[in-house]
């Protein structure tokens, strides 16, 4: 049943000196007998009591049930033959920690039945020797009932706060694994839409230092500005993780397309009235993504975004006159539309994708996050 012992019970709201008590107890009912016989048959049951009782511990669960019987069988006899009912205390220790609930309930009638029904004969037929122990009688009979229920619910809740803990354990443990890749798929967007446009303008730059130096002049200024504005956002998104907002990454976007050299066009109102804070900060952090993919990925001329909005959902539509995304797309894009489908879902967003005379892309997110009926009631 376990692979450890005790002698003497812990945690059973009784000090450990009573049970000190009840071990050396059974020799002082031996000893009274005037009998040798009767002494030295007294001795070897004890010693064989707690042997059995030992043995319970360690034994398989087939040998309990033979450990146990034979604990009742001496409790019983010690009972008749010394008046000493004590070791039905220990049973009842022994009965609560049992694992198996239908062993459990079987052992605990068995010596619930034996030992109400021995102490009963024994107090009929030798009422003068036991009415003086009969308040350690009542109170033994109460812990023959009490305790193995003590025992076992205890060692229930024991488990399952065990259970507990290490399921809030792994929870911790996943929320660091999902804040690590939140982090570094905002560090990705963040960083790959400024390093895109650090890339174009440098390429720019080149090929305008010689034929027109101030225009040159001016890229690599817009550089500086670009690398200075990315350094900014990311501290600011390491600091304090702050929302962004989608009128400011529409100017962003703008920008990007033009030093690409793609038309923008903006259908629209870019101030979001109905959406919360998060909300628009997803929203914001999926335009940029997807337009990140347009300039590396669609060789577009052109790219359009329309913005329509309801009291219900905001609806975002990015469209562009490229390539088109073939079934064997590139593992950046698609790391970037999974980056964005799972920002979406997390504030319960969708996105759909058409390529059909370029790439659409469809993002719908209500203004009120939706809670299930069991997060509502955590």
């Amino acid at each position: 049943m376990q692979n450890w012992y005790h002698i003497v019970p812990k945690n059973t709201g009784l000090s450990i000196y009573i049970w000190i008590i009840f071990c050396g107890l059974p020799f002082f009912f031996i000893f009274r007998s005037s009998s040798i016989r009767d002494i030295i048959l007294g001795v070897i049951m004890v010693l064989l009591f707690f042997l059995a009782y030992r043995l319970s511990f360690i034994s398989d669960s087939k040998m309990v049930y033979v450990w146990v019987g034979i604990e009742m069988t001496i409790s019983i006899v010690m009972t008749i033959l010394f008046g000493y009912i004590y070791f039905s205390l220990f049973l009842a220790f022994f009965i609560g920690n049992f694992k198996n609930r239908l062993g459990f309930i079987i052992l605990y009638i068995i010596h619930l039945v034996s030992t109400v029904t021995t102490i009963t004969f024994v107090f009929i037929e030798k009422y003068n020797e036991l009415f003086p122990q009969l308040p350690f009688i009542i109170i033994s009979v109460l812990g023959v009932i009490l305790l193995p229920f003590t025992i076992y619910f205890r060692n229930k809740r024991i488990l399952l706060e065990g259970q507990l803990e290490d399921a809030n354990k792994r929870i911790s443990q996943l929320r660091v694994i999902e804040e690590r890749e939140r982090i570094a798929r905002d560090l990705h967007d963040t960083l790959g839409q400024k390093l895109s446009l650090i890339g174009l303008k440098s390429d720019l730059a080149k090929k305008l230092i010689d034929a027109k130096p101030e225009k040159a002049k001016s890229e690599v200024q817009d550089i500086h500005q670009t690398a200075r504005h990315a350094l900014k956002e990311v501290r600011e998104m390491v600091s304090s993780m702050k929302g962004a907002k989608l009128e400011d990454e529409i100017i962003r976007v703008k920008q990007l397309l033009e030093a690409a050299g793609i038309a923008f066009h903006l259908e629209g109102d870019a101030s979001l009235n109905h959406s919360p804070p998060l909300i628009e900060n997803v929203i914001s952090m999926s335009l940029k993504e997807a337009i990140t993919n347009v300039v590396k990925h669609s060789k577009a001329e052109t790219c359009w975004v329309s913005i329509e909005q309801t009291r219900e959902e905001t609806h975002i539509t990015i469209r562009d006159d490229g390539i088109g995304i073939s079934n064997k797309v590139k593992t950046e894009q698609r790391h970037g539309l999974q980056g964005m489908r799972e920002r979406l879902e997390f504030v319960n967003g969708t996105l759909e994708i058409e390529s059909s005379n370029g790439t659409t892309l469809h993002i719908r997110v209500p203004n009120v996050i939706q809670q299930s009926k069991q997060e509502g009631l955590t």
